[in-house]
Formats: structure tokens, sequence, C-alpha cells
């Protein structure tokens, strides 16, 4: 396997855990659904904005919306050796070992040549 954040055997990979990953969540949702408990049902939240910190020239740097992780992995300030953290995590994680971070990889348009 290459061992690039870029490389299309990586991508793929990703693209099916996510996949995997959304029956999954498709599953548990109906299962929920069809459950029935008793009392009022609790009001579901807007869904916040994810937010992340990254080590950028060895020191912390952020918090950095997604459009803005997007421009930094675009610049190379953020590869996949960075360690990204976001809220709701123990410790902090190398950039390829983020879902998140893979997807912005994927929705991040590719260099442009001429």
């Amino acid at each position: 396997m290459e061992d690039n954040f870029f490389a299309v055997d990586r991508l793929v990979e990703f693209g099916l855990s996510m996949a995997v990953a959304q029956q999954m969540i498709q599953s548990m949702n109906q299962s929920l659904d069809q459950m029935k408990v008793a009392g009022p049902r609790p009001a579901q939240n807007a869904a916040q904005p994810d937010i992340y910190y990254a080590i950028i020239e060895e020191k912390q740097a952020g918090p950095f919306t997604e459009q803005q992780m997007m421009s930094l992995i675009n610049d190379k300030k953020v590869t996949k050796s960075s360690y990204v953290w976001k809220p709701g995590l123990a410790n902090w994680l190398l950039a390829e070992q983020m879902p998140e971070i893979l997807k912005l990889v994927v929705l991040s348009p590719p260099p442009f040549i001429k």
C-alpha cells in the first residue's frame, strides 16, 4: 500500500469504511425509532459544527473549522503525520487516523498542475 496521505487506495478504503459505517448507523437509527419508550421524547439539539486543533510547526493551533482544516491540508501545513484533536477525544491522534480529517482530504481539490 502506498504511504501517501492522498493515495487512491487509502481514499477508497476510507470510502468503503464510511459506507459500512453509514449502513450501521441507519440500522441502529431504525431500531431506535421502533423502540417504545415511556415519557416525552427529548428535543434534539442542533448539530454543533466540528472544531479541530492541530500541531503546526510544533505549536498547538486552533480552533479551526472544517473549511480552515481543508485549507491547512491543501497548504500542506497539516499532513498525515500531524497531530490533530477535537472535543470528545481523550488524546491527540495522527491526522491519518481520524476519519473526519480523511473526509476533508477527499473533499479537498487536487493540486492544479498545468
